[in-house]
């Protein structure tokens, strides 16, 4: 099967990803959680992480990776791929084309460009199509899928050793409180520290609820 070379090649990616840097890690904690029953009051806890990384490979050169996680947050699971700007950039002033994994909690897939607009002028216009998208009734409950998969035999989902191994080697330089942590009001996007890590890259994108 070809889970095998998909597995490899998941664990090739992650030799090529350098240290984390802990200049390229931003912690933070929502407001109330040393309140929560259990955690101490002078708990250093994160319960949100932002993360810039980059693969060192020819193909992906000069790419940034901008990660983020955390509780409290306002909406959903998405990926956002921002493509680079085309050579015709009067014809395609305005954002980057992109491409848009939505994965809770509804799957959709969209791809979104700026096309001219029809007219004699040379004015683009944002388009987006939506290849893939599925209701949230549809939706498998947590774990229902990799409990099959795993009946099954499946381990695609599944870490492998080495990947896990290639991939501690990647945080462990962050790991502890080696960064300060930063409060942020639950229902934001984290601290307003995070914004630095994307501020060259016109900031984060942030989800919006689908009508």
């Amino acid at each position: 099967m070809y889970h095998g070379s998909v597995r490899d090649e998941q664990v090739k990616v992650f030799h090529t990803v350098p240290p984390l840097d802990p200049a390229d890690l931003v912690r933070g904690q929502f407001r109330g959680y040393r309140q929560e029953p259990g955690v101490t009051p002078k708990s250093q806890m994160e319960t949100f992480a932002a993360v810039r990384l980059h693969i060192e490979s020819w193909r992906w050169a000069g790419v940034p990776f901008v990660i983020r996680a955390g509780k409290c947050l306002p909406v959903t699971t998405e990926v956002l791929v921002k493509l680079r700007q085309p050579p015709l950039t009067n014809l395609a002033a305005g954002e980057s084309n992109y491409l848009r994994v939505r994965l809770s909690p509804q799957i959709a897939l969209n791809l979104g460009a700026r096309i001219k607009r029809p007219g004699a002028t040379m004015v683009s216009m944002p388009v987006e199509l939506s290849a893939v998208e599925r209701s949230e009734g549809d939706e498998l409950d947590p774990y229902d899928r990799l409990l099959g998969d795993a009946m099954r035999g499946d381990a695609l989902l599944f870490v492998r050793q080495d990947a896990v191994q290639a991939a501690w080697s990647i945080v462990e330089p962050i790991l502890g409180d080696v960064t300060p942590v930063h409060e942020y009001e639950p229902g934001t996007w984290g601290p307003a520290e995070a914004e630095g890590l994307a501020a060259d890259i016109e900031g984060w994108h942030n989800p919006q609820e689908e009508p």
